[in-house]
């Protein structure tokens, strides 16, 4: 009988191999040829091929992506950055995988809702066509149920915060573990509910799931007091809601409303929030922008003091470094060569050449000079 491959061993000889080859194809790497071939091929940069596309609501679709080698798997709720060229320049965005890890087929999905003012949730929602490559990133993120202790989950979401809680229950029924579940979910009207029929389907099929979609634009007058959050809202739709594991994803709204109830209550620990936007503080009186110079560049525009600065940038024909665009990855950080800018998340002034400043969640305070 011949034995298996011991994939222990067989790895390490094709990364020497590799390396072999490298030194005959340099200035580049085998990698970049093989991407001429096949870009799935590239082992320098990871690449995946729209495969499918499906239109879950008027203004959102979910993509289907194959990956290409270096790809691994993740834990149902993470997400990853995606790359989109558009007119020439490369942008980053960060979106939640919205299939389950036990998917076997090697492809996973991203569902991206088209919002206003977005230039690259319009771009993959419009004009994405299957047999198009985008640059992807490695899963990331934390969002995730554990796996040492059983709980029985509280999603509460919005929008296309829905997309972690739907990785996270289609992994729980793939692995036929779904525990007693509910799931208060804010739309404008049930045509804009993601993932609309899937979920109505698994709320019949299994007991153990309840679903509370929430339509506020029918509340009309009173969608402020009665369609949106509120403790006698959550009281209503789950009255065990002390006993479960809350798991939050949505606008920023949304998400202070709910760190401010756990709060009050003294139960700030069972609630696990997810953002997928900056959540900014108001500009204090008197905010103003100014003009901005991006010295590598050797580029100026006119900022507004509460337009982050990364914007300016790409709005001024730049294509800087940028990842998440929420203050997390730091990878839009660079230096601040003279002036001011304010931090928006939290109002605070940052005027110390030197200093490093995140583009993504900072504005101008006044003129100022950056390195990119």
């Amino acid at each position: 009988m011949t034995p298996a491959p011991d994939h222990r061993t067989s790895r390490p000889l094709l990364s020497r191999l590799r390396a072999v080859a490298d030194l005959y194809t340099y200035p580049l790497r085998l990698s970049h040829y093989a991407e001429l071939v096949n870009p799935l091929w590239s082992t320098h940069k990871l690449q995946a091929r729209v495969v499918e596309i499906w239109d879950e609501t008027r203004n959102s679709r979910t993509l289907t992506l194959k990956p290409g080698l270096n790809w691994r798997g993740h834990r149902a709720g993470q997400h990853i950055r995606v790359g989109v060229p558009v007119e020439g320049m490369h942008y980053t965005r960060t979106y939640t995988i919205s299939s389950p890890p036990e998917r076997r087929d090697g492809r996973f999905t991203i569902t991206v809702k088209a919002i206003d003012g977005g230039r690259i949730s319009h771009y993959l929602v419009r004009k994405v066509r299957v047999g198009d490559f985008l640059p992807v990133g490695l899963p990331q993120g934390d969002f995730y149920l554990p796996d040492a202790q059983p709980v029985r989950p509280l999603f509460i979401t919005a929008g296309s915060g829905i997309t972690p809680a739907m990785s996270m229950l289609r992994s729980l029924v793939a692995q036929q573990r779904l525990p007693d579940t509910v799931h208060i979910h804010y739309a404008p009207h049930d045509r804009d509910l993601i993932f609309g029929a899937e979920l109505t389907q698994l709320a019949q099929e299994h007991d153990r799931y309840t679903l509370h979609p929430v339509y506020t634009h029918e509340y009309g007058a009173e969608k402020q007091t009665k369609g949106y959050f509120s403790a006698a809202q959550l009281g209503r739709l789950c009255p065990d809601w002390l006993e479960r594991e809350v798991y939050a994803c949505g606008p920023p709204g949304l998400l202070a409303a709910l760190e401010e109830h756990f709060a009050q209550a003294g139960e700030s620990r069972r609630l696990h929030i997810e953002r997928f936007r900056a959540d900014f503080a108001g500009l204090p009186d008197g905010a103003i922008g100014g003009r901005v110079r991006f010295a590598s560049s050797a580029t100026e525009a006119t900022a507004d003091g509460d337009v982050p600065l990364l914007r300016v940038a790409e709005d001024a024909g730049l294509n800087p470094p940028h990842g998440c665009r929420m203050g997390i990855c730091h990878t839009c950080t660079t230096e601040l060569l003279g002036g001011a800018v304010r931090d928006l998340r939290d109002g605070r002034l940052i005027s110390e050449a030197g200093s490093r400043v995140q583009t993504c969640i900072c504005a101008a305070a006044g003129d100022c000079e950056l390195a990119l």
